[in-house]
């Protein structure tokens, strides 16, 4: 191998090589938090300014213009065309790169006459230049893989390796490098991979930030259905509470007074829910429940009975179950018009029953449907149904 051989392979070595390092975005876990997509786009929008740093290379044919001992104006001419070269080449990155990081389409006929314009750039840098002009054709095939659509990419490089392997062959005074044209091909290759990894980094900041967003809806959909849940069942409690005592406040004052009292506490007792509630705190108790289960039944004129104990729960089901006597008695308290509600509970089936009108049209209440995401969220199933007797029966079955 000839020096001057030596020297190109050389100079094309690390061309390859500081291109490389100047693509290369090392994947990285990308936070939820925003600050870290944004750091990312910012870095691809900043990147056209580092490409800059890796024209240096083109000081191999800068060198050879400048040595050039044959007519001015070639000389002159070969100058200010490396110097269009080097400014097409940093507008082309930035253009592509502008639009990478606002997710807008590439314009491919813009890309196109970025490309042909940087290989027409070369053809009067030749005669100054000589053979170092090839090293203009890494940078025309790296830009084509990266901006051009695949095989409009794959035909550039492809020309630019023909390029870099017969001119010296067929050009007098030129010297051929057999590993000119696999130079060409491996730094194009890597920056089209490099590509992709940059595109998919800002896909998954994109889908991190999406998912981020919808955890923010769900909690603000858990906050809603758990303060309708909790104010549906207490404020029916204290509306009948209140219409109790209003019953009651001539007829037996004491009694009225009791009542009164029951709704103060029960309405410290809701504030201190949605408190919690909104705390992501709240956690009902079945035991707990029951017993405000009874003073609604009671309140609303009806009588309860219940089979079966909280003891005969399993305990990772007893406060599904929990929301669901609150589901379901609300509801009996509130629509059914009947006398009499039964609750049953097993070890992985509870049913609140009524004798009153039953079910009209769908239940598709928003209390329903927050039990039934409750139940899901376990694997268990919600049925509601006209009961024996004509009323409303729900069932919650676990798994």
């Amino acid at each position: 191998m000839s020096r001057t051989t030596a020297a190109a392979l050389g100079r094309r070595q690390g061309l390859v090589q500081s291109l490389r390092s100047h693509f290369v975005i090392e994947p990285r876990e990308v936070n939820v938090d925003d600050s870290e997509g944004t750091r990312l786009r910012a870095a691809v929008r900043r990147g056209w300014v580092f490409s800059a740093v890796w024209l240096a290379y083109l000081i191999y044919p800068v060198r050879a213009v400048w040595s050039y001992d044959g007519p001015v104006h070639w000389q002159v001419a070969a100058a200010l065309c490396l110097l269009a070269f080097a400014a097409v080449f940093l507008g082309g990155f930035r253009d592509f790169r502008g639009r990478l990081h606002a997710e807008a389409q590439v314009r491919v006929p813009r890309q196109w006459a970025v490309v042909v314009a940087l290989m027409l750039l070369l053809v009067p840098v030749a005669p100054a230049a000589g053979d170092s002009v090839l090293t203009g054709c890494v940078f025309v095939a790296v830009l084509a893989v990266m901006t051009l659509p695949r095989r409009s990419g794959l035909l550039v490089l492809a020309a630019n390796v023909a390029a870099v392997e017969v001119l010296p062959r067929v050009v007098p005074s030129w010297t051929p490098d057999d590993s000119a044209g696999f130079t060409v091909a491996v730094a194009a290759f890597a920056a089209w991979g490099i590509s992709q990894l940059v595109a998919r980094n800002i896909q998954l900041t994109e889908a991190r930030r999406r998912l981020s967003d919808l955890a923010v809806v769900e909690e603000r959909e858990r906050v809603a259905r758990d303060v309708h849940d909790i104010l549906g069942h207490s404020l029916t409690v204290i509306t009948m509470k209140a219409e109790l005592a209003g019953r009651l406040v001539e007829v037996d004052p004491a009694r009225a007074a009791v009542e009164i009292a029951d709704v103060e506490s029960l309405s410290r007792a809701a504030l201190a829910d949605v408190r919690s509630t909104v705390g992501g705190l709240r956690h009902l108790r079945l035991d707990t429940e029951i017993r405000g289960v009874r003073s609604a039944v009671e309140a609303a004129g009806m009588t309860l009975h219940i089979e079966g104990s909280v003891r005969d729960v399993a305990e990772e089901f007893r406060e599904l179950f929990a929301w669901a006597l609150r589901e379901a008695v609300t509801n009996v308290v509130r629509h059914s018009g009947g006398t009499e509600c039964r609750v049953r509970l097993d070890a992985r089936r509870t049913t609140v029953a009524d004798n009153g009108i039953g079910p009209q049209g769908e239940s598709t209440g928003t209390g329903l449907r927050g039990l039934t995401d409750r139940a899901d969220a376990l694997g268990a199933a919600v049925r509601v149904a006209r009961g024996s007797d004509g009323g409303f029966t729900l069932t919650v079955t676990a798994p």
